[in-house]
């Protein structure tokens, strides 16, 4: 058990410095640029679409982050804005639903799945989500566009002062990340080391069966959850090549993991923000399980229509 919580730590803090590369570098920058008259420029630009969510227009650089590259990036540049609670749960919604876009959709095509279609269903998503949360908040958007106009800019400040508060968000953001991700990947390493999600999978046969997916299934869909569509494409992968299942299972095992996949590390690394991991954690999974099973059972009812008329043809 020693040499699985050790080998788990070292790939915690491996993983720490991975993500600290990307976190570093887009905490600096973000911070450096609200000091200057481009992220002003960014929230008159985006304030209108951002209002839809009841977010400030600098949240699209966020958003913008997330979507392309992944949460860690997007994360930096929320520790450097100040946002209050109902703006940040809705960016983190936002974010579950629809990032690291490139990587994670191309998984999808691996899967022999349409990109264009899962692409669509994300963004749908994170539009459904951003807005139902802005409405169910009744949040306003607030005051954090104004609070840039009586900042001085980089070239009126001290030296040390910048250094100074550029340095400790960025200490703050590594430290927490840390203290989230080193004792993430060292359950991780258990549970993969201890074959759990093998003995997980032979009791969700009812969930597979509500849902229209068959027993095959459960090892992606296990996998998809815990490690996410881009840390757990190797399993995904592998499980779908050794059996072989229908696209239409494929498409539904998709539409349920881009909603709700990796919960454990997504929900934990959006707790140094100070969003409520519980409320994240039921959002996703209620979303995936009611869409997935609305899907489901549209595709039974047609396949039965067409099944029908195919008789009716024959007779």
């Amino acid at each position: 058990m020693q040499g699985v919580i050790y080998r788990g730590w070292l790939t915690g803090l491996r993983t720490t410095w991975i993500l600290g590369k990307v976190i570093v570098p887009i905490t600096l920058l973000v911070s450096l640029l609200k000091h200057t008259p481009v992220i002003e420029w960014v929230v008159h630009l985006f304030a209108p679409l951002m209002g839809l969510f009841g977010l400030p227009g600098e949240a699209a650089i966020v958003l913008a982050l997330g979507f392309t590259l992944n949460l860690y990036a997007a994360i930096g540049a929320m520790f450097s804005l100040a946002l209050n609670s109902p703006e940040i749960l809705i960016l983190c919604v936002m974010l579950s639903f629809c990032h690291n876009l490139f990587v994670e959709t191309a998984v999808a095509k691996r899967l022999g799945l349409n990109s264009a279609i899962v692409v669509l269903v994300r963004f749908g998503m994170a539009f459904i989500g951003g807005v139902t949360l802005h409405l169910a908040l009744g949040n306003q958007v607030g005051a954090v566009a104004g609070t840039y106009t009586h900042l001085a800019y980089l070239w009126e400040m001290p030296l040390l002062s910048v250094l100074g508060e550029v340095g400790g968000t960025i200490f703050k953001a590594v430290w927490q990340l840390a203290l989230i991700v080193i004792p993430l990947m060292m359950l991780i390493q258990v549970l993969k080391e201890r074959k759990v999600l093998d003995k997980l999978a032979v009791k969700m046969t009812p969930l597979m069966r509500m849902l229209g997916l068959s027993e095959h299934a459960a090892i992606p869909m296990l996998a998809g959850i815990w490690f996410g569509l881009a840390y757990g494409a190797g399993v995904i992968l592998e499980a779908t090549r050794e059996k072989p299942m229908e696209k239409r299972e494929l498409y539904l095992l998709m539409v349920f993991l881009v909603l709700c996949h990796a919960v454990v590390e997504d929900t934990l690394i959006f707790l140094p923000l100070g969003v409520n991991g519980w409320y994240l954690l039921a959002i996703r999974l209620v979303s995936a399980l009611v869409l997935t099973f609305l899907l489901a059972r549209l595709w039974r009812r047609q396949a039965g229509r067409q099944t029908v008329s195919k008789g009716q043809i024959e007779m």
